[in-house]
């Protein structure tokens, strides 16, 4: 949480971020034996392996657009890498993720800030004393993550005034990056370099939203702002320029309800279009309570968003399952012989 004064930071901060969260690299290792030696167990190995293989036919599929939508904080945890790969490897074509996602944890390290593995069970107030937030177990210097709010202020404030969505703002940034960037082969970065949109349908609810509010107090009469409605226009048009699409999605949240109202939208514009045919959750929400980022994937079919033919609902901790998913697809191989989309052209 943002706080307008810092708090007095104490001498032990350094004794906390002393060791950065290492990000998991799938061309290290080859997944395949366990994912098909899963796909003879039960439980949620089973549900791993079917979803292998339903990725694999998106990859596979030559008329299947991919998209991969992101929420929560599995970038931070040590999965930004298997993200950025997936892009680098033509193995999604459009992302649509929370704002954190792409600003707080990709963009950030990108600008050569780092998360840090720490402990669940630490006191807060001792982390507050020395300004470092934490997710779960992961620590961030607090001090850092505002460098990240001006940097985006500073990038906005070169920006020709007026509406933008959060895809085209987000190019400017992976162009900003191309430049400027302490770490290489960031998801923004590659994204920009392969005309792989990237939509945050609740961008504010980021850094990206400080840094904004920033843009805009420096600048009251003469600034950017974001345009949500367009956004989805967009995104809808990338679906009705697909003859079939898939769904690979980490979490679920605003990210996953907003790729799978595509339909739903092109529908209400009077145009045909299929329901998306392949779809992937990675989750652990409870379904009981309708909680489960608004619907299963069978419920979701009632919507008629999405086909239940070749769905899967993995309910498991993400940063256990998704690098397994993911090498096993980079090591069969298919994303060399796949049309790259370059979605970004569609817009410019």
């Amino acid at each position: 949480m943002k706080q307008k004064n810092s708090p007095k930071i104490g001498h032990n901060k350094n004794s906390f971020l002393k060791s950065p969260v290492e990000h998991i690299d799938i061309t290290s290792f080859d997944a395949r034996k366990i994912i098909d030696s899963m796909g003879k167990m039960s439980f949620t190995s089973r549900d791993t392996s079917e979803a292998s293989k339903i990725f694999n036919e998106m990859i596979k599929d030559k008329d299947c657009t991919i998209f991969l939508t992101l929420a929560g904080s599995t970038s931070a945890a040590g999965c930004m890498k298997v993200y950025a790969d997936l892009v680098k490897y033509n193995m999604v074509d459009a992302i649509v993720a929370t704002g954190a996602s792409i600003i707080d944890m990709d963009f950030f390290e990108a600008l050569g800030f780092k998360h840090y593995q720490g402990s669940q069970f630490q006191n807060d107030t001792v982390l507050r004393e020395n300004y470092i937030d934490r997710i779960y177990d992961t620590y961030i210097d607090e001090e850092e993550l505002q460098a990240c709010d001006k940097k985006i202020c500073e990038i906005a404030n070169k920006l020709k005034p007026k509406a933008y969505t959060s895809r085209e703002f987000i190019r400017e940034l992976g162009k900003y990056l191309k430049e400027n960037s302490k770490k290489k082969n960031s998801l923004v970065q590659l994204a920009y370099e392969n005309d792989v949109p990237i939509f945050c349908p609740a961008f504010t609810d980021s850094s990206a939203g400080f840094g904004l509010v920033m843009h805009q107090e420096q600048n009251p009469q003469n600034h950017l702002t974001i345009d949500s409605i367009k956004e989805f226009r967009e995104l809808t048009e990338i679906k009705l320029q697909s003859k079939e699409s898939g769904l690979f999605m980490i979490g679920g949240g605003v990210p996953k309800n907003f790729v799978q109202d595509t339909v739903v939208c092109a529908e209400l514009l009077g145009k045909e279009v299929n329901m998306h045919k392949y779809a992937i959750q990675i989750t652990v929400a409870d379904t009981r309570d309708g909680a489960c980022s608004s619907s299963t994937l069978k419920e979701a079919s009632s919507w008629g968003k999405v086909d239940t033919t070749k769905e899967q609902m993995v309910f498991a901790e993400a940063t256990s399952v998704v690098p397994l998913i993911a090498s096993d697809a980079y090591h069969r191989k298919n994303w060399e012989n796949r049309k790259k989309r370059s979605l970004q052209k569609i817009f410019y």
